[in-house]
């Protein structure tokens, strides 16, 4: 697992067309298992990126126009970034399905 927070930079020229095409390029990687990503309106942004094992992590790493856009990154869209990569012992989750009671109600507007 690869979690990566990055602060950008007010110049964003390009960062959302790089970052859909990593996106797609990430899935070809034989062993990347998907991702999670959550932005703050204040600008921290964290992806966490799974991957079956660590030789999946180092092909992601290493491939080269990955290894480009890491590099316009630094030099263009981040103010500072931090990876961490780790290994998951245990996961579970939960998901709440909604019933329409469950869904408070918009106060009525005059």
């Amino acid at each position: 697992m690869a979690v990566f927070t990055t602060v950008r930079t007010e110049g964003q020229s390009g960062y959302s067309e790089t970052n859909a095409r990593m996106e797609e390029l990430v899935k070809d990687v034989p062993g990347y298992l998907g991702m999670d990503h959550a932005q703050t309106p204040g600008g921290l942004g964290i992806t966490v990126g799974y991957f079956r094992d660590a030789d999946a992590l180092t092909r992601w790493r290493t491939d080269a126009e990955h290894r480009a856009a890491q590099q316009r990154g630094r030099d263009e869209w981040y103010r500072s970034y931090a990876l961490h990569v780790a290994k998951v012992e245990r996961s579970n989750g939960f998901t709440r399905e909604f019933a329409k009671a469950d869904v408070p109600e918009s106060p009525a507007v005059d």
